[in-house]
């Protein structure tokens, strides 16, 4: 079975969200066995989503840009069509910034003491 490392390389962060699948004891077992640096879900910061990209940045800019189709998708499988469409076409620079920003957010939560930050960044 291929670790991480293997499939990734060196240059990759893996991050966790709040769905139960990325919680469960066999997955955090796996995770702490083949990734390196693993942090465990019960010492991720409470307010993770701040410090996700995925969800401060990516999801915002897709989200505008979905609302931009038309015609909306009317079935799932339109759907899943129309988001992998959306994702391909993100600018580069529209991931690079939502990370970049990781490290501000990151200073604001210690600063918040792990509280709600999210006010406090740009």
């Amino acid at each position: 079975m291929a670790d991480c490392h293997d499939l990734l390389g060196d240059d990759f962060i893996f991050q966790r969200d709040g769905a139960p699948v990325h919680g469960a004891k066999t997955t955090q077992e796996w995770l702490r066995q083949h990734c390196r640096n693993f942090i465990d879900k019960d010492s991720w910061p409470p307010n993770s989503p701040d410090l996700n990209p995925l969800d401060y940045h990516v999801w915002g800019a897709m989200l505008g840009e979905f609302n931009k189709l038309n015609p909306m998708p009317q079935t799932t499988a339109e759907l899943k069509v129309a988001l992998q469409a959306i994702w391909n076409n993100l600018p580069d620079e529209t991931i690079h910034k939502s990370v970049a920003s990781f490290c501000n957010r990151l200073m604001a939560c210690i600063k918040a003491e792990g509280g709600h930050f999210e006010h406090t960044v740009n």
